[in-house]
């Protein structure tokens, strides 16, 4: 098997544009909640979100190019091209049938196929659609637009599995690699899902905080008093590449993927289950993977989503596989700032572990402020402030509705 390392990062996120920006905000434990400035909100019981700030498209991609695109892709076009320029590719040198993108989203061009069906149910006579309706709200189409603009030819598709997408995206590449079907994998998520049926959707299954009156403190994870989850958008990108191919080009190596695991909950479209089982499973499953024992790992960057019956699966899934070593564990949940990315949550979150790893600081679970009865609160869920410690391991948890588990196991690189 080949060994499987990170050498390139990108992150667009809700608390920070770039990967350093995102890094810096995550270990300051701030929160990117904020009124919707997207559309007029007021009509909606939730009226706050995760948005990404300050962006401005024509600063990346032309402005001819960009309106051909939902802005789900074109998230996963800057995140990507921040982690190829980070990882120092020479797309003169390297072999382009030998590098390949999979690339996760949960729901595709939302934005796209509202307006697209709004401005169509507004005319009279027979209904027009955009030509580039199709092409731009089909999730394959930010892989594929990865794949253009640098000419990868390797292997090339979308990972669909709701808010676990872009960590399949991830586990699948990471495959490649190790099996030797690729040099070079570009992969990660995006999600641009603030829009009105977006959130009006989620709202109406009850699933949202609709704490209006203090957006910033309404995602809180493990808290007693949390009722729902924030939704967030962004993109988050690795660049994956086997262990020689990167040694042999003086790459800078950030961290090694060590394991992935994938389960299914068979039990509810949107519940988890009770006891934590499939969540139980795919830790186990990454851990063997990895040949790695439960001790040698020291944090989780749990799904964690500030609902009532996820925190609590989830956390009986880590001490049924950490067991007393669950005390020994760093726990936390970056949703608490980020909200919830959805197809783009998981590399939004291994990228946190990987800043644990790079800087021996575990980003804190924010906003809590009353211990649940239902949760053992002996467990360090890195509450309200970053916690400096040594670490060598984490595994990354993402969980989506359909009962999809995947988790990762990242290591620092020695």
């Amino acid at each position: 098997m080949r060994r499987v390392v990170i050498t390139g990062i990108g992150a667009l996120t809700p608390i920070g544009n770039t990967y350093e920006a995102y890094a810096n905000a995550l270990k300051n434990g701030v929160s990117g909640a904020a009124p919707i400035t997207r559309y007029d909100a007021s009509f909606f019981k939730t009226r706050f979100a995760c948005e990404v700030k300050g962006f401005e498209v024509e600063e990346f991609i032309h402005r001819r190019e960009a309106r051909r695109m939902d802005p789900f892709a074109q998230y996963a076009i800057v995140a990507a091209d921040e982690a190829i320029k980070m990882s120092g590719l020479d797309l003169e040198k390297v072999d382009l049938d030998e590098v390949g993108v999979i690339w996760g989203s949960g729901i595709g061009g939302f934005k796209t196929i509202e307006e697209d069906i709004e401005e169509a149910a507004l005319r009279t006579g027979e209904p027009k659609y955009s030509p580039f309706l199709i092409p731009k709200l089909i999730i394959d189409i930010a892989p594929g637009l990865i794949s253009i603009k640098y000419g990868f030819r390797g292997p090339n598709y979308a990972t669909v599995s709701a808010c676990a997408s872009s960590t399949n995206a991830i586990a699948n590449s990471f495959d490649y690699i190790k099996y030797g079907r690729a040099d070079v994998m570009i992969c990660g998520g995006s999600e641009a899902a603030v829009t009105k049926a977006g959130m009006g959707g989620f709202s109406s299954m009850k699933a949202l905080s609709t704490r209006n009156d203090d957006p910033q403190s309404a995602s809180r994870p493990f808290d007693k008093d949390r009722d729902g989850f924030v939704l967030g958008e962004g993109a988050g990108a690795l660049v994956l590449e086997e262990y020689e191919h990167a040694k042999a080009r003086g790459a800078n190596i950030l961290a090694e993927v060590a394991g992935a695991g994938m389960t299914a909950d068979a039990y509810h479209m949107t519940a988890p289950h009770p006891d934590g089982l499939g969540a139980t499973n795919v830790m186990k499953r990454a851990l063997k993977d990895a040949g790695m024992n439960p001790e040698d790992i020291d944090y989780v960057n749990v799904h964690g989503t500030s609902t009532p019956l996820g925190d609590v699966a989830e956390s009986k899934a880590i001490k049924n596989v950490f067991g007393d070593h669950s005390y020994n564990l760093n726990i936390s949940s970056t949703k608490s700032m980020t909200g919830h990315l959805l197809g783009a949550a998981g590399v939004v979150e291994a990228i946190a572990g990987i800043v644990a790893l790079r800087d021996g600081v575990i980003p804190p679970t924010i906003n809590h402020q009353t211990d649940d009865p239902d949760l053992d609160n002996k467990l360090n869920f890195t509450f309200n402030e970053a916690q400096e410690r040594k670490i060598n391991a984490v595994i990354s948890n993402t969980f989506g509705f359909g009962g999809h588990n995947c988790s990762v196991v990242i290591k620092k690189y020695n």
